[in-house]
């Protein structure tokens, strides 16, 4: 492989790691109005039962979707997460519709349109940009919405216990690939997509099952933005009202942006494997970069202990 072409390769892994960069961001600019309308999660935020209870609840959802893929019932997992789009756009829309001061029933009901609007044309039309588009609202949605819920010590644990979780379905039981598989056909908002050419059709695409085909597009799984945000908007969030003093670069506090600088170099390492050909789970090292990254922040900024 020449190095032309090796730089080329890795353009999309670079896309990618962009992709991961505006949903923290997304999710920071989120934050404050999301809390100031009351959409916590979990009433109690310091809780760690909290990341018991998610886990539980991806246990049960993922538990749900293989079954539904074994019994050739597709179409309940697309409404399923078709109605949890819809959703999260809908909170998505409120919070920021809020800064305008509008009125709540006015909002409700644009918010709702918008919300609708967008799911109906993913549905009728789910082409890689529209996934896209509509993976970076949901994206930075959900993180905002766990962000403001769970504070430090809560989303640390969360964090630990997933990347265990993926490295054990994705290398030892092997269910998460199966899962992936089963869901690709429904071209839903679980994932982003970055073709390698813009004359790419998600639609068209048959995901490589004739043997032989090269790949046109890099594929990358929500949770793999999600997750580390998570611990990107808690440490924004709720480091302030726990740290004595915090450093700032505009309105990142250090360990947020150490979060988001440790989640990129956690990227980095993970697509220096893939590239290699070697399929990796991504939460294990997205994860254990984010935590790391966290803490160096914490540290730069003098707020104490990283183990709120």
């Amino acid at each position: 492989m020449s190095s032309e072409t090796g730089i080329k390769d890795y353009i999309p892994m670079l896309v990618m790691a962009g992709i991961i960069l505006v949903v923290q961001i997304t999710a920071l600019l989120l934050a404050t109005p999301m809390n100031d309308s009351g959409m916590q999660a979990f009433e109690d935020p310091d809780s760690t039962a909290n990341s018991i209870y998610y886990i539980g609840i991806i246990l049960v959802f993922t538990f749900f979707l293989l079954m539904a893929i074994k019994k050739n019932m597709e179409w309940i997992i697309q409404l399923t997460i078709l109605l949890a789009v819809g959703a999260t756009m809908f909170y998505v829309f409120f919070a920021l519709l809020s800064l305008a001061d509008i009125a709540e029933m006015t909002n409700n009901i644009i918010s709702a349109v918008v919300a609708a609007v967008l799911t109906i044309l993913l549905y009728k039309f789910p082409e890689w940009y529209v996934i896209d588009t509509v993976g970076l609202i949901i994206g930075a949605g959900a993180s905002a919405i766990f962000g403001i819920s769970l504070s430090i010590l809560p989303v640390l644990v969360l964090l630990a216990l997933l990347a265990i979780y993926d490295a054990i379905s994705v290398y030892k039981t092997k269910h998460m690939i199966d899962l992936a598989e089963g869901v690709m056909d429904l071209r839903l908002p679980i994932l982003f997509v970055i073709p390698k050419h813009l004359r790419y059709s998600f639609i068209e695409d048959s995901f490589n099952k004739e043997e032989g085909k090269e790949k046109e597009a890099f594929f990358m799984g929500l949770g793999d933005a999600i997750m580390p945000t998570i611990l990107v908007v808690s440490a924004n969030v709720f480091l302030v009202q726990k740290a004595e003093s915090l450093g700032y670069i505009g309105f990142i506090s250090y360990p947020a942006l150490g979060a988001m600088i440790g989640t990129v170099i956690g990227f980095i390492a993970l697509s220096v494997l893939v590239m290699k050909g070697k399929p990796q789970a991504g939460l294990p090292f997205l994860n254990s970069g984010v935590i790391l990254g966290y803490i160096v922040g914490v540290l730069a900024s003098g707020a104490g202990t990283p183990f709120y």
